[in-house]
C-alpha cells in the first residue's frame, strides 16, 4: 500500500515535462534578486565550481547518466557554453574538484577525469578511483566533497526507509583517501545526507539529513547536524530528530545515547545542499550563516519545502533561528521547481541548482 501511495505522489514528477520557469513567483528578502544562470540542464543536482569558473553539475536520474559543465565566457552571469562531459553513468549525483581533476560519485564507485578543464570538448572515459561502495540504489546517490584534511567525504545512505543494517557502512558518512584508497567510517546514524560542508571558522562538519517517512504528517523533522569530531552517532534508525524513539527500533537504545540535531527543520522538507555564506556581497549579517536547499516533501499531504532556508548561528555556533530565505517554487500545493544544491560565486552571489525545472539560478544582492 505504501509503495502505491508513493507512486501516486511521485507520478507527476516521473518523466515530467519541465514547467515554465516563472521567477516572478519567487519571494526574496529586500535587496535580493534572482535570474536564470543556465537552463536546459536536465536534472541539475550537485554543483562544483572550479577556480577557472567552470561549473560542474551532477545528475541523479536524468535518464542518460550525464554530468554537465557550464561556462560563462563573457562574464555576464549567464551560461554561454554547456558541455556533456560524461554520460551513461549510474546516478552520477556527486561532483567535486581537486588539483584540476574532477571526481564523480556514482552509486557504488568514485570516478576521476584528470585535468578536466583542458579537455571539456573531449574529456575521455573517466578512470575508476574506488569501486567498493554498496550497489543498493535506495538512498544510494551520493553528494561528495573534499574536506579540510584533503580527503574525499562520501555518504552511504540507508538502503530502506527504516531498517537495521548488518553492514555498518550504511547510514554513515565515510572518508576516502584517494591516494591510498583507504576508506573509513567517520559518522554514524545518518539516514540520508545529500549535502555537507565545513565551518569556515573551526573546520567542523555540518550536514543535512532527511528524516524517515510514514511516521506522520508533521514528524519527524528533517535535520541540520553538527559533528564537532569524528565518531559521533546521530541516531538512525533508533531515534529521530533527537527526541522521537522509532516505533520499531527505538526500544533498543534511548535517544540520549545519540547526538541531537543542531536545528530541527521542517518535517519531510528534504534538505539537501547547504553552504556557510562566505561572500562579501550580501549584508554582513549573512557572514558565516547557513543557507539550505530544501528539495520539498513527498510524504506529506500538505507539501512543505521547495525553498531556500537560513539557519543563523551565534558566536558559539549554536543555532538561534530557522527562517525562509527564498520561496515560491511551490504554488497552490504544486511545485514548478525543486532546489537541490548551492555554490558560491567569486562576486559573492550564489548559484542554486533545480532538478525539476532543469536549470541553475543565480541570487545576488544589490542592483
Amino acid at each position: 500500500m505504501k509503495s502505491f501511495l508513493l507512486f501516486l505522489m511521485l507520478a507527476p514528477w516521473l518523466g515530467h515535462t519541465p514547467p515554465p520557469i516563472d521567477l516572478s513567483k519567487i519571494k526574496l528578502r529586500d535587496g535580493f534578486h534572482i535570474a536564470v544562470f543556465a537552463e536546459n540542464i536536465v536534472n541539475a543536482r550537485s554543483l562544483a565550481l572550479s577556480d577557472k569558473g567552470t561549473l560542474f553539475v551532477g545528475t541523479k536520474d536524468d535518464g542518460q547518466g550525464r554530468v554537465w559543465a557550464i561556462r560563462d565566457e563573457n562574464h555576464d552571469n549567464k551560461a554561454d557554453k554547456i558541455y556533456t562531459i560524461a554520460q551513461g553513468l549510474n546516478s552520477p549525483n556527486g561532483v567535486a574538484l581537486k588539483n584540476g581533476d574532477l571526481y564523480i560519485a556514482e552509486i557504488n564507485r568514485i570516478l576521476r577525469i584528470k585535468n578536466i578543464e583542458s579537455k571539456l570538448d573531449h574529456p575521455g572515459t573517466p578512470e575508476v578511483v574506488y569501486d567498493k561502495y554498496p550497489s543498493e540504489k535506495h538512498h544510494g546517490w551520493k553528494y561528495i566533497s573534499f574536506g579540510p584534511d584533503g580527503k574525499l567525504y562520501v555518504p552511504v545512505g540507508a538502503p530502506c526507509n527504516i531498517c537495521e543494517s548488518k553492514d555498518p557502512i550504511f547510514n554513515s558518512i565515510t572518508r576516502l583517501d584517494i591516494e591510498t584508497k583507504k576508506m573509513e567510517i567517520v559518522q554514524k546514524g545518518v539516514r540520508n545526507t545529500v549535502g555537507f560542508t565545513w565551518s569556515p571558522e573551526n573546520k567542523q562538519l555540518w550536514f543535512t539529513d532527511n528524516g524517515r517517512d510514514w511516521l506522520g504528517e508533521d514528524k519527524p523533522a528533517c535535520e541540520l547536524n553538527h559533528a564537532a569530531k569524528d565518531g559521533m552517532n546521530f541516531g538512525y534508525p533508533y531515534c529521530h530528530q533527537g527526541d522521537i524513539p522509532d516505533p520499531e527500533f527505538g526500544s533498543k537504545y534511548p535517544c540520549s545515547d545519540f547526538m541531537p540535531p543542531a536545528q530541527k527543520l521542517g518535517a519531510h522538507v528534504a534538505p539537501l545542499g547547504l553552504e556557510f555564506y562566505q561572500g562579501k556581497q550580501f549584508p554582513v549579517s549573512y557572514k558565516n550563516q547557513i543557507l539550505i536547499a530544501e528539495h520539498g516533501s513527498w510524504n506529506r499531504q500538505s507539501p512543505l519545502g521547495y525553498r531556500i532556508s537560513e539557519v543563523t548561528l551565534d558566536k558559539n555556533q549554536n543555532a538561534t533561528s530557522y527562517t525562509v530565505f527564498a520561496e515560491g517554487w511551490l504554488q497552490n500545493g504544486r511545485a514548478w521547481g525543486r532546489p537541490v544544491d548551492l555554490e558560491h560565486m567569486p562576486d559573492g552571489s550564489i548559484l542554486i541548482s533545480d532538478d525539476f525545472a532543469n536549470c541553475v539560478y543565480r541570487i545576488w544582492y544589490g542592483k
